[in-house]
């Protein structure tokens, strides 16, 4: 699993621009700001990953990943770092890479659980 990746070279700064013509942030009805597909997202499609530097610490806008023997954390700073919370998420993260979970129509917001249960 790569740790280092901000900024985003290569391929991920590829993948960081499709997201960002995928997924737009607004104002959210959950909490704050939230991320919003631009355009209908099918099923299974892989929407981005989330970027930015190693996290030493839990705050806002860490995400944590299950490495196996460890705990990684990146600080996201890319579009990602605005997904909320949802008991009935359209979205999940495969390591650090976001997924749909179904077809998420455009205008929707993108939602995670955020596993705190």
């Amino acid at each position: 699993m790569q740790l280092s990746v901000w900024p985003p070279t290569g391929a991920l700064y590829h993948a960081n621009r499709r997201t960002n013509r995928m997924a737009h942030v607004r104002r959210s009805p959950i909490h704050g700001k939230g991320l919003f597909a631009t355009l209908e997202i099918p099923r299974g499609e892989y929407i981005g990953t989330y970027l930015g530097p190693e996290a030493k610490k839990n705050g806002s806008h860490v995400l944590w990943v299950d490495a196996g023997d460890e705990w990684i954390g990146r600080r996201g700073l890319n579009r990602l770092r605005y997904l909320n919370h949802s008991a009935s998420p359209n979205a999940e993260f495969d390591g650090f890479d976001l997924y749909a979970l179904r077809r998420i129509r455009a205008n929707e917001e993108i939602t995670i659980d955020y596993h705190w249960d």
